[in-house]
């Protein structure tokens, strides 16, 4: 089928999945589970094709988010039943008023339609943005990479079994197969037929949708991530958590790109990163971090020295540009000019800084202590997500099943006129 047709069958079931009740939803998502463990020998097969092919193309770290494993499919399969199990985000009294003449207003989460997303590498985002779609009664258009197209059709046929055993039409989920521009072009531009456009993945993806989408957009994703550590910083908890958001999974949107250090630290901090990030992961065989330098911290440690876009730049790699700021006003004022509005952190001890850099930095996601790998749907109790959200109408960091939803006003009279 052209992309056209499929998205014609999409826009026919809009009214059916709209209309499913919550038990026959969450039927069709425990069996949309029990499917992708059943076909997990065909899912891994298709995997394996697919990481081959992208072996010549893509980095280790991008091979990674491509590459799945049993494991790997056991948690996509948990993490639509937890979808399952999250209450009904559906049929919700969001306000009730009623005027004085008696005219009762109402108003009430109901689904958004056909959500459309553009997306990469990563294959459970395919299942992941099903289950969600599905819970919040919505039909769901899969446009993924070519990297990934044997993976995603794989496991869209386990998610349209799944369907299919409930009674739910199977094109309530569609994976678009054609993977040339022309597709993605069609999803941005198919006024009347898709009702938001979620795109996922780089920078350039998410800035062509941005720019060039006709139907409503949400910019999601790209994640210029900094660790401000502070003067008044417990050192072993700044270097664990520096640690964990560079190098725990560096090709996701929140691990950190940047970490900022205050100048009465830096001398004594620098070394201890260099040696946790460099000379102790080179010591125990794994990839070392690279870092690149400003001209103050390149006076202290080795490393690279920092170019033009290094502290604009989502390396999505074992790479990390360090910049010494004067102050936690330097801090902020470096952040408000580099960051992406995605994920930023304070490692301080000072309530004073906490209090000022929570207040001022304007990102979706701020922390206090912890590290910035922690925004994430699943990791915020939502079961998964449909992305992370950098912008500020509708909807604002992971997406989750509310922010899936629209609203409408049911008003309920008794013979009142105007």
């Amino acid at each position: 089928m052209t992309t056209a047709e499929q998205l014609s069958s999409a826009v026919l079931v809009k009214g059916q999945m709209m209309a499913a009740t919550q038990a026959v939803r969450n039927a069709a998502l425990l069996a949309m589970a029990d499917a992708l463990e059943r076909r997990t020998e065909e899912i891994l097969s298709a995997n394996a094709l697919d990481v081959e092919a992208a072996r010549a193309s893509i980095s280790d770290v991008m091979i990674d988010r491509l590459r799945l494993s049993e494991a790997r499919i056991a948690a996509m399969a948990d993490a639509v039943r937890k979808v399952a199990s999250l209450p009904d985000p559906l049929g919700r009294i969001l306000q009730e008023y009623k005027r004085e003449d008696g005219l009762l207003i109402r108003k009430v989460s109901v689904p958004i339609g056909v959500l459309a997303m553009i997306y990469e590498s990563r294959p459970n985002v395919t299942s992941d943005a099903a289950a969600l779609s599905v819970k919040t009664g919505n039909v769901c258009v899969l446009r993924g990479g070519k990297e990934a197209i044997r993976t995603n059709r794989a496991i869209a046929l386990a998610l349209k079994e799944g369907l299919a055993a409930v009674g739910l039409p199977t094109d309530a989920v569609t994976l678009i197969e054609d993977t040339s521009r022309e597709s993605a072009t069609a999803l941005m531009t198919a006024v009347g037929q898709v009702d938001l456009l979620i795109p996922r993945g780089g920078a350039g993806l998410i800035r062509a949708c941005v720019e060039n989408a006709k139907v409503p957009c949400i910019e999601t994703g790209t994640g210029i991530c900094h660790i401000y550590i502070d003067k008044d910083a417990d050192p072993e908890r700044a270097l664990a958590i520096l640690e964990n958001a560079k190098t725990s999974r560096p090709s996701v949107c929140n691990a950190a790109e940047v970490c900022l250090i205050h100048k009465d630290v830096a001398e004594a901090l620098l070394p201890k990163i260099y040696d946790r990030l460099v000379s102790r992961r080179i010591a125990e065989g794994k990839v070392p971090v690279e870092l690149r330098l400003d001209g103050t911290a390149a006076k202290i440690i080795k490393g690279k020295a920092a170019g033009e876009k290094d502290f604009d730049t989502e390396f999505l790699d074992y790479i990390l540009a360090i910049a010494v700021v004067e102050d936690l006003s330097s801090a902020i004022a470096h952040i408000a000019a580099h960051s992406t509005g995605h994920s930023e952190a304070i490692i301080t001890q000072n309530q004073d800084a906490i209090d000022a850099f929570t207040l001022a930095v304007d990102s979706a996601a701020v922390y206090v202590n912890a590290s910035t790998r922690f925004t994430d749907g699943g990791e915020f109790g939502l079961g998964c997500e449909m992305g992370i959200s950098t912008q500020k109408m509708h909807a604002r960091g992971p997406m989750g099943l509310c922010e899936l939803t629209s609203y409408k006003y049911i008003i309920v009279g008794e013979g009142h006129i105007r």
